[in-house]
């Protein structure tokens, strides 16, 4: 079994962050998405692992994961030179792929378990495929199977006017080498791409059996900033169990709830409600820190105070009332102005958000 992790893409909702960084490598709890990614596949044993890069973001892709000695394995990287579609990532890494079953993993998309039970039933089921359904409350907006109640998937409709179930496809698929034969057989889309909903529904004509699995865990695209907040507080919730202080934390401070903080980093009369987490070689002070905080390595917080937000990398804040369901990218300065001519002053990208 071999695995390809697709972190290509121009991450268009999640602009101005993504203009000058992956959408894979936004943090949730102070990780990137795609490390979550990684660690799952790894933890279910797999070694063999592709990563489908862009040419726009592929260079930072591979200077955050490296070879992959963090996690013990050899990554592989895989060029898809035009933003072709799912399916025609998989025909990019055919020659990585060969003649093995895989895995293919959407490196934005995080669920709250292992795939290890997905696997088993791969393997003990034999079908061409197994795809991952989830329950949602807004099926028009998804890709959305049709299955019996064995749980065999009839057809797949992208985005239905009129939903014929509300089991919607999570970005986690299983493949036999089969699917090949059905990336070939499909046409590009009306948007010219290959799209991976037809390869599905081409094995389904040719007759191949294939399968679903509803999650019962959570499961989040990240790809917009409320979905990603929205992530921060799951995994902070789940991941962060007790105190880890490596940090300095001066008397004055109080500590209230599930806190980390990393190496280097100092807090000076401030209050932190967690669950938060705060990185390395950061200064807090005079401040409060609320629940569901992520806040990176190398970062200034002053007299402010912060709660639901991520701020990312070598930012600083200061003299901030309130900030709170918030996602600051990386080197951004936010600074109130203490004149007595109260004027805003703003350098602000395309596709901003400032709500005053």
């Amino acid at each position: 079994m071999k695995a390809i992790i697709l972190s290509g893409g121009t991450g268009t909702r999640l602009r101005p962050l993504t203009y000058s960084g992956a959408k894979q490598l936004v943090p949730v709890a102070n990780k990137p998405i795609l490390f979550y990614c990684i660690d799952n596949i790894v933890q279910a044993g797999i070694q063999d692992v592709g990563i489908i890069i862009s040419p726009e973001t592929g260079q930072e892709i591979k200077d955050a994961v490296g070879d992959g000695s963090l996690w013990g394995i050899k990554i592989q990287y895989i060029l898809q030179d035009i933003p072709g579609g799912l399916a025609h990532a998989i025909k990019t890494a055919r020659n990585f792929l060969e003649d093995s079953s895989f895995i293919m993993y959407l490196g934005d998309n995080l669920i709250g378990t292992g795939i290890n039970k997905f696997l088993d039933e791969f393997r003990t089921n034999s079908p061409e495929a197994l795809i991952l359904l989830k329950k949602v409350d807004n099926p028009k907006q998804f890709g959305v199977a049709d299955v019996s109640k064995e749980g065999k998937v009839i057809r797949l409709i992208e985005k239905p006017d009129v939903p014929p179930s509300n089991l919607a496809l999570v970005g986690i698929y299983i493949f036999s080498p089969k699917v090949h034969e059905a990336i070939d057989r499909i046409k590009p889309s009306k948007r010219g791409e290959l799209e991976i909903t037809d390869a599905i529904q081409e094995l389904i004509n040719m007759g191949c059996n294939v399968e679903s699995f509803v999650l019962d865990a959570w499961w989040l695209d990240t790809g917009k900033k409320d979905d990603l907040l929205t992530a921060n507080v799951i995994v902070l919730d789940e991941w962060l169990k007790a105190n880890d202080i490596k940090g300095v934390i001066d008397d004055t401070t109080k500590i209230l709830g599930r806190v980390a903080v990393g190496e280097g980093s100092v807090i000076k009369n401030s209050i932190i409600r967690g669950p938060v987490i705060i990185g390395k070689n950061t200064e807090v002070t005079n401040s409060f820190i609320g629940p569901y905080t992520s806040i990176g390595d190398n970062v200034k917080v002053t007299k402010s105070s912060i709660e639901h937000s991520v701020i990312m990398n070598d930012s600083e804040l200061r003299d901030i009332e309130r900030l709170e369901e918030s996602l600051i990218g990386r080197r951004v300065r936010i600074i109130k102005n203490n004149t007595s001519h109260k004027a805003l002053r703003l350098l602000v990208g395309d596709d901003s958000v400032v709500e005053v």
